[in-house]
């Protein structure tokens, strides 16, 4: 009986052994199909992709209006007009 420990080795190896026959046996490159990267995107990484997308809040300007439609100054006569010819173009 023969104990060879546990490694398992049984002696020197030759250098030539069968790891230079799995290197003639490689395919050529142009055999090969070329290497692709993909990027698959959940619907909620399309979401926060477009919400990174949206401009800064001007939270000076919304704090401006907030007070002027609490004090009712806000809407007026020429910017219910605007707003109105906007909406029939859009419409029309």
């Amino acid at each position: 009986m023969q104990v060879h420990g546990p490694s398992h080795i049984h002696g020197a190896q030759p250098l030539n052994g069968p790891h230079l026959s799995r290197l003639g046996q490689t395919s050529s490159p142009s055999q090969r199909a070329p290497i692709r990267d993909e990027l698959h995107l959940s619907p909620v990484g399309q979401l926060l992709d477009k919400v990174h997308d949206l401009p800064d809040i001007r939270a000076d300007l919304v704090a401006r209006i907030r007070a002027e439609i609490a004090a009712g100054t806000y809407e007026t006569e020429e910017k219910l007009q605007v707003a109105l010819e906007r909406l029939l173009d859009e419409i029309g």
